[in-house]
């Protein structure tokens, strides 16, 4: 299960995901963020409390990226080391801006 919350300052949204972004959750959090992101200039996800991400989740954060359209537009903080494995095994460190804080 799922659990997002948005915050919105200005230009600026922060989704906090709790529980995992699985098959079953990513069609949710695509739907909330594609209904987000307009005026919005940086998005911010935290990780914080997010116990797992799969494919599906992997492919919402792709979407986000390309919608936002800019280097460093899409900043991922508070991955476990988990998530920060499964980021890096499939290049997705490479492509997304990642703080490790």
């Amino acid at each position: 299960m799922l659990h997002i919350t948005k915050k919105h300052i200005g230009d600026h949204l922060t989704v906090i995901l709790q529980g995992r972004l699985d098959r079953n959750a990513a069609p949710e959090l695509e739907e909330k963020l594609l209904k987000s992101l307009d005026g919005v200039n940086k998005l911010t996800f935290d990780f914080s409390e997010l116990e797992y991400i799969s494919s599906a989740g992997l492919r919402v954060l792709l979407a986000a990226q390309k919608i936002m359209k800019k280097d460093n537009a899409v900043v991922i903080k508070g991955a476990s080391t988990e998530i920060k494995d499964i980021f890096n095994v499939t290049g997705f460190s490479k492509i997304l801006t990642i703080s490790w804080i």
